[in-house]
Parts: C-alpha cells; sequence; structure tokens
C-alpha cells in the first residue's frame, strides 16, 4: 500500500503547515502509530513563540535554516542550528520559549510530535550535534527507540534524513525491524515514484508492504520516518494525540 498525502490535506497558515499522518488513510486515529503530528515551519527572524507548555509529547526538533534559542521551564538555554538537533520529552508538563535570531534568513524546518511509550514521564532534553549539514545519497538515522542514534524516542519510532544528490533511483533503508509503517515526507524539492507518482515539496507518502524506488531531479530533501503500529504508545499527548479520540470524549 501507498497512499499519497498532498499539501491541500494539511492545515496550518502562512508560517507553520501541519501534518495529522492519519487524516487520510484512517477514520480512528489523526496519528500514524507514534507519529501524531509533523510541523513544517518557515518563520522570520526576530520573532519570539513565549513560553508555551507541553505535556506528554517527544518532540524532535529539525531544522534545515536559521538560528533558534531555546529556553524551558527548567532554566536550561540552548541554541538550535541546522546541524544540532533537539528531543524534547515533555512527559507530565514542560514549558519552553523559542527565539529566532537575526541570522538574515529564515527558520525552516520541521518539528515533530512523537507520542511517547508511556504517559507522565520525566520530562528531558537532550542535543546531538550533526557532522555535516546533509547526508547525500544515504540514509542518516537521527533518533530512534535505542541509543545507538544519539537521540532516543521512548516509542517505536526511527527517523532519517537523505539528500537525493544524483539522479539514481533509490529506495527506503533497511528497515530496523519487520512489519513497520513508514511515512516518507519531501522536505523540499520533488521525487518521482514507481509508476510516475509525483511528489512535491511538503507532501508525503506513506507506505505499507512495499518496496518503492524514486528519483529526483531537484535534489530533493527527505525525511523518513518508521513506526511500529503494534507498539504500545500514549495517544493523549497535547500536539501529538489522537484529535478525533479527544474530540469524541468531549
Amino acid at each position: 500500500m501507498i497512499s499519497k498525502i498532498d499539501n491541500a490535506q494539511k492545515s496550518g497558515n502562512s508560517h507553520i503547515a501541519i501534518l495529522y499522518p492519519g487524516t487520510t488513510t484512517q477514520t480512528t486515529d489523526t496519528g500514524l502509530g507514534t507519529i501524531g503530528r509533523i510541523d513544517q515551519a518557515n518563520i522570520p527572524p526576530g520573532v519570539t513563540i513565549k513560553m508555551h507548555p507541553h505535556v506528554n509529547d517527544e518532540i524532535l526538533s529539525y531544522f534545515r535554516s536559521g538560528k533558534v534559542q531555546h529556553t524551558d521551564s527548567a532554566g536550561f538555554t540552548e541554541f538550535i542550528t541546522p546541524t544540532k538537533l533537539m528531543l524534547m520529552k515533555a512527559g507530565k508538563a514542560f514549558y519552553h520559549e523559542e527565539k529566532m535570531l537575526n541570522t538574515g534568513e529564515n527558520m525552516e524546518g520541521l518539528q515533530i510530535f512523537i507520542r511517547p511509550a508511556e504517559k507522565d514521564a520525566v520530562p528531558s532534553v537532550s542535543f546531538r550535534d550533526l557532522a555535516a549539514l546533509h547526508s547525500e545519497n544515504t540514509w542518516r538515522l537521527l533518533a530512534a527507540p535505542t541509543a545507538d542514534a544519539g537521540l532516543q524516542f521512548t516509542s517505536q519510532t526511527w527517523v532519517y534524513d537523505f539528500k537525493a544528490a544524483t539522479t539514481e533511483a533509490f529506495g527506503p533503508p533497511a528497515y530496523p525491524k519487520p512489519n513497520l509503517m513508514a511515512l516518507l515526507y519531501v522536505f523540499r524539492g520533488s521525487i518521482l515514484g514507481n509508476g510516475g507518482l509525483s511528489v512535491q515539496k511538503g507532501e508525503s507518502l506513506v507506505i505499507k508492504d512495499e518496496s518503492p524506488f524514486f528519483r529526483s531531479d531537484d535534489a530533493a530533501e527527505l525525511v523518513l520516518f518508521l513506526t511500529d503500529e503494534s507498539s504500545v504508545f500514549y495517544d493523549g499527548g497535547m500536539f501529538s494525540g489522537n484529535k478525533r479520540q479527544q474530540m469524541s470524549s468531549r
């Protein structure tokens, strides 16, 4: 099964495009397994997103341009850049502020809301320095349920990135375990897949039990998410939670 999610199926505004990846493939959950929500942001310098809460979300900040100052309720301050990723595990409750520094370019990147393995865990923040901005023609593991990735989710979730530096065909990486669901997100550029399937910037593919191949003529930048839908996770997070479930319980 390969299902395309186009840009018309996203919500948000001129600065943040919001993807709930389950809304086009199912009727009971706005997420896709452990993948709750993905925001593609394009925010000008000088903007500050004031101190705000997160509850039971694990948020991976993956920025490709700009520089952001993170400050949190524990009194910790650090900078997030295109080569410095942040994973914030909000747990029971955690507050943070994001300030877009004046670097002469917009902050463009993804904020990825992953569902935790359990409710109300102890909050924590961790960072990972990347050796290079891009991973050309190679899938780079950014975060995983195991410590070897540098950033560790509590749930069965894997995130990779890839830049198509040639026009040669490529496929997804070898999966870490069988029976995983994949979400392939086009961050920049475009790709062509099996049968001439075209996927543009901001669009994505849900892939299950398929071995697709792709090509790119414009050096596409891709982010790949893998999730074990049958694993244990908490789907009541503030941003990562199942919005259909929350609305039906009111």
